[in-house]
């Protein structure tokens, strides 16, 4: 009784290292696809991990569940990027900062975007972004408190507005009508000046 027990619990312990090494090879492979082309199929996400399709139902039910699941991944990364920086002084020279990085990640993830904004709603990739959100709103608040950020308008539609144009520079990147090598300053120069408040200067960068 005891040995089988035993037995069981090692083989139950071994199926979830394979699932769970099966999650990660789908979670690269499905990565790296969508970063080459947001529209590669299922079939070419589960060769490249290795696995079967049916192995990759079983962890992820539809393409859109795969996505979110990329995207969720890629937004840890940009944590793990937003982390290291200083955001303490100037909050103008902070949204720069912040706004270069943002736009870094997003370019090397643009692919994965890109199949977002088709699978997945909106109020999901907001959800996914929720954290992100967060750290951005500090900053607004700051800035406003400081008076260095437009306070006619509320903290949080300024942060809808940063989301929102970072997303459209990248959909027009894809689309050819913007370079982006020019992305990451014209978003720097578009938001500073968005967020000055009205009657000021806008700070020359």
């Amino acid at each position: 009784m005891g040995a089988s027990t035993s037995t069981g619990q090692r083989t139950q312990r071994a199926q979830r290292a394979d699932a769970r090494r099966n999650v990660e090879a789908i979670l690269d492979a499905a990565t790296r696809g969508l970063r080459r082309d947001p529209n590669v199929s299922i079939a070419d996400i589960a060769a490249e991990a290795g696995v079967g399709r049916i192995t990759l139902y079983g962890h992820f039910k539809t393409r859109a569940d795969l996505v979110e699941a990329v995207l969720a991944r890629t937004i840890g990364h940009a944590h793990a990027v937003f982390d290291g920086l200083d955001l303490s002084g100037d909050p103008v020279e902070a949204l720069a900062t912040l706004v270069t990085s943002s736009w870094r990640v997003i370019e090397q993830h643009r692919g994965v975007l890109g199949a977002a904004a088709r699978e997945l709603g909106h109020e999901r990739i907001r959800d996914v972004h929720d954290d992100i959100l967060t750290r951005v709103g500090h900053l607004v608040e700051r800035g406003q408190a400081e008076g260095v950020f437009r306070d006619d308008l509320p903290g949080s539609w300024l942060v809808t507005v940063i989301l929102t144009l970072m997303h459209t520079a990248a959909q027009d990147v894809d689309a050819g009508r913007l370079a982006a090598a020019d992305a990451g300053l014209y978003l720097v120069r578009t938001l500073v000046a968005a967020l000055t408040p009205p009657g000021s200067i806008v700070p020359v960068r």
